[in-house]
C-alpha cells in the first residue's frame, strides 16, 4: 500500500483534500509540523499563503520554492492530486537539500 511506502521516508509528505483538510501525513511531516491530520491547513497559514493554496486548488497549479528552517535548506513542492481528472486536494513534499549536492546535465 502506498501509505506504508511513504510512512518512513526521509521526505515530509502532507496531503490535503480540496477543502484544505489534512488527510495524510507521514512520520517526517508529523515530526516537523505536529500531527495535524483531520485539521484544516488554512489555520496554519497566513493570508498570503492561503491565497496561494486557493490558487493551486482552483487553477490546478504547482508551487515550488526553497526555504531555510532550523539551519536546513529545503525544497518545498506543492502540487494538486487528482481522481478521475478532477483536483481533489494538494500534495506537499518537503525535501532537505544537502549543503553539497552534485548536479548533472542529462540533455
Amino acid at each position: 500500500m502506498i501509505n506504508d511506502f511513504l510512512k518512513e521516508i526521509n521526505v515530509a509528505v502532507t496531503i490535503s483534500d480540496k477543502d484544505g483538510n489534512v488527510v495524510y501525513q507521514n512520520d517526517s511531516s508529523c515530526a516537523v509540523n505536529g500531527d495535524v491530520r483531520g485539521k484544516n491547513m488554512m489555520g496554519c497559514h497566513n493570508e498570503r499563503s492561503q491565497q496561494i493554496i486557493r490558487h493551486l486548488l482552483n487553477d490546478a497549479a504547482t508551487n515550488v520554492y526553497t526555504i531555510s528552517k532550523k539551519g536546513k535548506k529545503k525544497l518545498i513542492y506543492q502540487t494538486p492530486w487528482y481522481e478521475n481528472g478532477e483536483v481533489c486536494g494538494l500534495v506537499e513534499l518537503s525535501i532537505i537539500i544537502p549543503e553539497e549536492m552534485p548536479h548533472y546535465d542529462r540533455g
